[in-house]
């Protein structure tokens, strides 16, 4: 199992000068208390553990291939009291096979750039969300990559594999029956594309 494509962990310092509140990015998206949620390529936790408070007593399924990064977010869960995350090793081309029940929300927080088969990403997202459920993609801004700067240091992927919300918008539509419900500014450079299921 590869990677996708630029889609490595990022250091929290810097995720917390683009999102000092992640919890708040969830709420404003649309993650709600009571609601199941997976987010694929979940890293260490930077939305997941957030997604798990708010989720409470519901469960997060928190997706990623790196199982070190997962045993990162498991020590963050327990550290934190959240017991409700559920690490999840598997690919996100095979979720059908790796949730093991439907969810409410799929997050797919800066990676659907960097994945090489979208529409069959976005089937598997069909099949898995429940009939209501959302499928929230958060992706960087169509921008120059040395504008996109977090300190003095460039960040975020290649400029060539970054995504317009109509290009994001016309990779979703046609594979899957949802709708788009709306999209989210997420400044500095991000924005999020909310399609109910």
């Amino acid at each position: 199992m590869e990677r996708f494509q630029n889609t490595g962990q990022p250091d929290w310092d810097w995720w917390s000068k683009l999102w000092p509140t992640p919890g708040a990015t969830l709420r404003e998206l649309g993650v709600e208390s009571g609601e199941s949620v997976a987010e694929v390529g979940c890293g260490s936790g930077y939305f997941a553990l957030p997604a798990a408070r708010i989720a409470d007593p519901e469960p997060v399924y928190a997706i990623d291939l790196d199982a070190s990064l997962l045993g990162e977010l498991d020590d963050l869960a327990e550290q934190q009291d959240i017991e409700n995350v559920v690490p999840t090793h598997g690919d996100a081309r095979n979720l059908t096979g790796v949730l093991p029940d439907s969810i409410s929300t799929l997050v797919v927080a800066n990676t659907f750039h960097g994945v090489d088969d979208q529409s069959g990403l976005v089937k598997q997202a069909f099949q898995v969300i429940e009939p209501g459920g959302s499928l929230i993609i958060v992706n960087w801004h169509d921008r120059p990559r040395e504008t996109t700067t977090v300190g003095t240091e460039p960040r975020g992927p290649p400029t060539k594999l970054r995504m317009t919300p109509r290009e994001t918008e016309e990779a979703v539509l046609p594979a899957a029956a949802f709708t788009l419900d709306r999209q989210v500014e997420l400044p500095p450079y991000h924005y999020a594309l909310v399609f109910e299921r």
